[in-house]
């Protein structure tokens, strides 16, 4: 068998791409009437509650906020409708390599070496990533002080408008099959559950293939109540501080996409609040903008400290994620990710395939940007002990990946700028803690038993040893970090190795705001009033297989929370 390098490059990038792409078949756009571009907008408004962030949380938020409130919510990018690269299957992945200041991703580069991207569009996460839906474990609940029936009330409120079942194709059923034959146990079919075991999980694309994102919830907003502002990126919150004993959140400086500044305050009474949910990088980044931060950090940026909290930015953590290339000599269904296995071992197992992605290039992308998001710089490496198939025949396969629970390992994140358009400096520390590492091993055992397993069988090539696809996929460049070298770079690497060297993001990086830290269990910032931060860069723990149910969950539930307590004070 004889297998052409290339090929292989070609495929593994595409199917890298299936876990980190938009992909939005949602061709018309919803008559939110209550949605504009934030060019033209009166320089001085004022609301019951202002929301930073029309992301995975800002958007349930401020829906469940409009039904008695008047709310503005600041969306930085635009809609993620009537866009051929978001909403078209044909431009797979042509939004993230779309590197432009209209592009509904922003590219970064951790301190680590990992190519990563943070969400510029309505809808946040849910309009760049592979649709996964899964809720939090019940423990994981019971553990974050919710309230167990109003969770899950919210979790039924958002499955209404975003969750499907998805298509069970031959690909995604072998994984299946053989994550159960190898012990990952009980089969506990299609659920939203998060069980120990294997499962088919819930995704936001309905059977036509057309995804539904988390600006779709607000059709749930009652239009008199809420005002979306698209392209409005706000560049600090303001504070009252003379004459109270602390500060005190009333107003933001927000900017249009012409650069005009524009301020939108709160109305009179103490109950109006500022919620910042702007992710997990801008979160942090805004409130350090604003003057809540790390005192020394602020000062060499020349803010004005309002108040010196040294824990924002801090406790950033990222789930590695590793993916083992499987070459088939049959066609794979195209599919994201469907399966997994929930090991009990601090890892999850999934998998995603398809046949010849490589061909959608995008409105304004060519083939060869597609591939160099994930190999800028790099070519790959030639070795004549490598087999060789034909480039005439089609690629075809897919992967199987694992990604750590947690993880443990921590980092940070620290202003570049005082520009809120700029990525921050953000490090992970992928692996920093041993126990990470230990359970990465583990994954990349269970996904090698898969691998090997008879329900498997028809999707490997016979004479395909397991040491041959860590190989083919260690020597293709998914990350910046330093490549393997020396008299042993051609040779298989051992487990350690291949996740040291191959750790890339499956964009579930969260923290920098964490709930005991920087906000109480309220979510309210330690220290100021008025202010809260709702999204992932509360959370010291990722929910779950994939976040985003939990997140959208979060700002449904929270929102219903502070609606009661409204209506209790008042």
């Amino acid at each position: 068998m004889m297998m052409d390098r290339s090929w292989s490059w070609k495929f593994f990038a595409s199917l890298i791409l299936i876990i980190h792409s938009p992909i939005c078949s949602c061709d018309k756009a919803p008559n939110y009437s209550f949605m504009r571009d934030a060019t033209g907008s009166p320089t001085t408004s004022y609301y019951d509650y202002i929301i930073i962030g029309g992301g995975t949380a800002g958007c349930p938020l401020a829906a469940t906020l409009s039904q008695n409130a008047s709310v503005l919510l600041l969306e930085r990018g635009g809609a993620p409708y009537n866009n051929p690269n978001i909403t078209m299957l044909s431009a797979f992945g042509a939004a993230l390599s779309d590197l432009s200041e209209a592009s509904p991703s922003q590219r970064f580069v951790s301190e680590d070496g990992v190519i990563n991207a943070r969400a510029r569009v309505l809808g946040g996460g849910s309009a760049l990533n592979a649709g996964f839906y899964t809720r939090a474990g019940t423990k994981y609940v019971r553990n974050m002080g919710w309230d167990g029936a109003l969770a899950n009330e919210s979790y039924s409120w958002v499955e209404a408008k975003v969750a499907f079942q998805p298509p069970m194709g031959p690909w995604q059923t072998a994984v299946r099959d053989g994550l159960l034959e190898v012990g990952i146990v009980p089969n506990n079919g299609f659920t939203y559950d998060h069980i120990n075991g294997t499962k088919f999980g819930g995704t936001i694309f309905d059977r036509d293939g057309h995804r539904h994102t988390a600006a779709d919830l607000l059709e749930y907003a009652d239009p008199k109540g809420i005002t979306v502002l698209l392209h409005a990126t706000v560049h600090r919150i303001l504070f009252r501080t003379r004459g109270t004993t602390k500060p005190i959140a009333n107003g933001v400086v927000y900017r249009d996409r012409t650069g005009q500044a524009h301020r939108a305050y709160l109305k009179e009474g103490s109950l109006n609040e500022i919620i910042v949910s702007a992710g997990t990088l801008g979160s942090p980044q805004l409130l350090m903008l604003s003057g809540v931060g790390p005192s020394a950090q602020l000062q060499a940026q020349n803010i004005t400290v309002v108040m010196d909290q040294p824990h924002v930015g801090q406790g950033m953590y990222d789930n590695p994620m590793n993916a083992v290339f499987i070459p088939s000599p049959v066609p794979v269904e195209v599919s994201l990710i469907e399966v997994v296995g929930i090991t009990g071992e601090g890892t999850y197992v999934e998998a995603a395939g398809g046949e010849n992605f490589g061909g959608g290039g995008g409105s304004g992308s060519s083939t060869r940007d597609y591939y160099a998001m994930f190999s800028p710089k790099a070519t790959l490496l030639e070795s004549n002990s490598m087999p060789k198939l034909s480039s005439a025949q089609p690629f075809q396969g897919g992967f199987i990946l694992e990604k750590v629970m947690g993880p443990i390992s921590t980092g940070h994140l620290e202003l570049r700028t005082r520009n809120p358009n700029d990525n921050p400096v953000v490090t992970f520390n992928y692996f920093q803690n041993p126990d990470d590492l230990k359970r990465c091993v583990r994954g990349i055992q269970t996904i090698e038993r898969v691998v090997q397993s008879k329900a498997f069988a028809r999707f490997k090539y016979a004479d395909m040893s397991f040491e041959y696809m860590l190989n083919l996929t260690a020597s293709t460049p998914v990350n910046l970090r330093p490549r393997r070298s020396g008299p042993g770079a051609s040779l298989p690497p051992s487990a350690e190795e291949f996740c040291q060297h191959t750790v890339t993001t499956i964009w579930h990086y969260h923290g920098g705001c964490v709930v005991g830290r920087v906000v109480d269990e309220d979510y309210q910032v330690i220290g100021i009033d008025q202010l809260r931060v709702i999204d992932m860069s509360t959370v010291g723990y990722c929910p779950g297989t994939n976040p985003q149910a939990t997140v959208m969950m979060l700002g449904r539930y929270m929102g219903v929370k502070i609606l009661r307590e409204r209506l209790s004070k008042k």
